[in-house]
Order: structure tokens, then C-alpha cells, then sequence
């Protein structure tokens, strides 16, 4: 009897232990500021708005980001038209470049991507020629960034369209709705 139950012990501590390991290292693999620091990201300050807008704005436990595009460490925009000058491979990147962009404005405006709760709505669009008919594709770069820094919560609802055109022939225009923690 007194086995079974120091086998019974050791199991339970075991799953404890277990446990909590698996918890400290999903917490790590979900706290985006950590994800962004492994993959060598850094977040500047955000350009200013180029008109009379802002590029954020909170409601309640919503933050509405205003279209965003693919800025380049250098402070320039990624250009091209994605069919033409750019090809899928490209117009990826562009998508996610932007989504670096869109976090560098979401941390401007709340101090920290911990307070994120959820990834919720995106709407992409895409710069391309007529004939272009892989938008959602463009766009997986973006969301496969998001889940990546933010695993789970990073998934969201989105469209993918395509546009004639986008101002300084950005070859993606994104924005997004984040639900950010309780206070």
C-alpha cells in the first residue's frame, strides 16, 4: 500500500512539474515582446500620419490602427506593383514588413504588446494588376507574422482584396482592430 501511493505522489508531482513547465514555456512562446526580440525585431517610433489623421485609436478594449504600409528600415516605403514589379514571394514580405509597421503604431499607443488579447479583424489590400488573383496569399505573410509573434491570439478574421492602385504605389495597404486585455 505505502508503494502505490509513493508511486501515486511521485506521479502527481510529476504531472505538477509538467505542468508547469509546459505553462512557463507556452507564456515565453506567447509573450510577443520576447518573440519579437528572438527574431532580431525592433520596434522604432512610428512616422507621423501624413495628413490630418491619426493611426490609432482606442475605444473601450478596442484599438482601431489606421492603413498601414510596408516602411523599410531606411524610413521609406516598399514600392511596386505586385503582378508587375513585384511577384508573390515579394508581395509576401511587403505584407509582413507591414506588419511590423502596424506594431510599431500599436505599441506607440498602448506601451506594450502584452496588453494585446487578440488579433482580431485585418483588412489587406492589394496593389496589383488585373489579373492578379492570389490576395490572400499576398496577405499570409502578414498573418503568418501575427501568429507567429503572437501565437493563438495572433489569428484574426480578414479580407483580402485587390486595388488599382495605393498611394506611393505601396504594393500592400493593411489595417487592423486588436481587443487588448481588461484594466
Amino acid at each position: 500500500m505505502v508503494v502505490r501511493t509513493k508511486q501515486r505522489i511521485t506521479f502527481f508531482l510529476f504531472l505538477l512539474l509538467a505542468s508547469a513547465g509546459v505553462t512557463r514555456v507556452h507564456a515565453q512562446a506567447t509573450d510577443p515582446e520576447t518573440r519579437l526580440a528572438e527574431m532580431g525585431i525592433t520596434l522604432a517610433e512610428p512616422a507621423a500620419p501624413t495628413a490630418n489623421f491619426v493611426l490609432a485609436v482606442q475605444t473601450g478594449n478596442l484599438i482601431f490602427l489606421s492603413g498601414h504600409g510596408p516602411m523599410q528600415e531606411n524610413g521609406e516605403y516598399m514600392s511596386g506593383k505586385v503582378g508587375e514589379e513585384l511577384d508573390l514571394t515579394q508581395a509576401a514580405a511587403a505584407a509582413r514588413l507591414t506588419g511590423i509597421s502596424l506594431l510599431t503604431s500599436l505599441k506607440a499607443q498602448i506601451g506594450s504588446l502584452n496588453r494585446v488579447k487578440r488579433i482580431v479583424k485585418v483588412l489587406g489590400m492589394v496593389n496589383a494588376v488585373p489579373d492578379f488573383t492570389q490576395h490572400p496569399q499576398v496577405m499570409n505573410g502578414f498573418s503568418d507574422f501575427m501568429v507567429e509573434v503572437f501565437g493563438e491570439k495572433g489569428k484574426h478574421a480578414r479580407s483580402a482584396v485587390g486595388m488599382g492602385s495605393l498611394p506611393f504605389n505601396i504594393p500592400v495597404e493593411i489595417e487592423m482592430i486588436v481587443e487588448l486585455h481588461g484594466e
